[in-house]
């Protein structure tokens, strides 16, 4: 789909194009829609002229005072070594970042925050929003795609996407969208996912042949599910799976979805906790049309992506430059290079054998306020081919 093509979200009956509108639904019934939402020009216009008056003073406040200037000038210097995005790095077409403290909902004087996840109501992904932005108006989106592109034509301020789960592994999709599209991670969050199974007021548990749900949501209950005799059946989404059990007033299916789902849709609870193992955690990222300026006040975590020229030991030259420095990596992802999936033996005329090319993705626990880290990437620019900071940002260290 090309990227300046109308995005698409969800609504409670049918999928609604968006130019620059929203739809949602008033009622946890879902059954009726409100109107239109147009987000007026002068908005944005507004939004982009936001200066940067970040501080990083240890408490994370903001000050305005030479001191706090000081430091936003100097992280400036940082951003133009190691830019954000891969598009430009002329600084002055770059978006304005954030303070740290500006990454949350937690600006009293500030609107109420606007932020896309994927599915419907009563998704994990709303309950995750609702826990990254207290109070923000949680926006449903069709596919991940929509809810990117809704950040980035300003249809909505932000937008918490999961990336990877403990259980089920990496969400590929997201870390190509992450590359393919101009946000930055802002911050994440973790969420332990409790499964239900859920079924229409009066059926009971012996009265189901199939249950709905997302393929790992199925796959992570398949010891409860084939001990219950049921039959499984892939649906886009868990709340989707709750919502047209419901919707369709099904007596013989039931949805795999959680307790949120079942009172938003009017389902009963037959089981829960039905998860074959109750260590079930998703990883959420936080994402915003501006960076975060990082801190030094508490734990942060930065994500990179970047390639590597064929050859031996070329991986291990540049992990090295973060063991060097004693700097952890909590996760590495290999993506293929789509525009140059395979490449050529340099040493072969016939240019055979072929290698897959490949884009790697580490976050590692430092802030890009730590000289250790600039200095880690600094040296990991001389073996890459291409380097991009995909964001620093707070460490979640909740868990709910």
């Amino acid at each position: 789909m090309p990227r300046m093509a109308a995005a698409s979200l969800i609504t409670r009956s049918r999928t609604t194009h968006l130019p620059r509108h929203l739809t949602c639904k008033a009622s946890p019934s879902d059954h009726t829609p409100r109107k239109f939402i147009t987000i007026p020009e002068p908005f944005s216009k507004r939004r982009r002229g936001r200066p940067v008056i970040a501080s990083l003073r240890e408490d994370g406040t903001g000050t305005g005072n030479n001191r706090s200037v000081g430091r936003a000038l100097e992280m400036q210097g940082v951003l133009e070594d190691f830019p954000y995005d891969v598009v430009s790095k002329d600084l002055q077409t770059l978006p304005m970042p954030l303070s740290s403290t500006q990454s949350s909902n937690s600006v009293s004087d500030e609107p109420r925050l606007r932020v896309a996840y994927q599915g419907v109501r009563g998704a994990y992904s709303e309950s995750a929003a609702e826990k990254a932005y207290p109070n923000c108006e949680a926006v449903p989106c069709e596919q991940f795609d929509t809810a990117f592109e809704a950040v980035e034509r300003w249809l909505v301020d932000r937008a918490v996407l999961p990336i990877e789960n403990s259980l089920g592994g990496s969400i590929h999709r997201n870390y190509d969208l992450l590359l393919r599209h101009r946000l930055h991670i802002v911050g994440e969050v973790k969420f332990a996912v409790r499964h239900c199974l859920l079924a229409n007021h009066g059926v009971k548990l012996e009265d189901l042949k199939r249950v709905l749900s997302h393929p790992q949501a199925l796959a992570q209950c398949e010891n409860t599910l084939t001990r219950f005799g049921l039959v499984r059946e892939a649906v886009d989404d868990t709340a989707g799976a709750a919502k047209h059990v419901a919707f369709n007033n099904l007596k013989d299916v039931g949805a795999v979805a959680s307790s949120a789902a079942g009172m938003i849709y009017g389902l009963d609870i037959l089981a829960q906790d039905i998860q074959d193992d109750c260590d079930n955690v998703t990883r959420f990222l936080m994402l915003a049309r501006e960076p975060i300026i990082p801190g030094t006040d508490r734990p942060f975590k930065t994500s990179i992506v970047f390639s590597l020229e064929e050859g031996p030991g070329v991986l291990f030259k540049a992990l090295a430059c973060f063991a060097l420095r004693e700097i952890n990596l909590t996760k590495i992802e290999s993506r293929p290079l789509r525009k140059q999936p395979l490449r050529a033996s340099d040493d072969n005329s016939n240019g055979f054998p072929k290698y897959f090319d490949y884009l790697f993705y580490v976050d590692f626990e430092a802030s890009m306020a730590d000289q250790q880290a600039q200095n880690a990437l600094r040296n990991l620019k001389e073996v890459a081919t291409f380097l991009r900071v995909l964001g620093s940002y707070p460490v979640d260290t909740s868990m709910i």
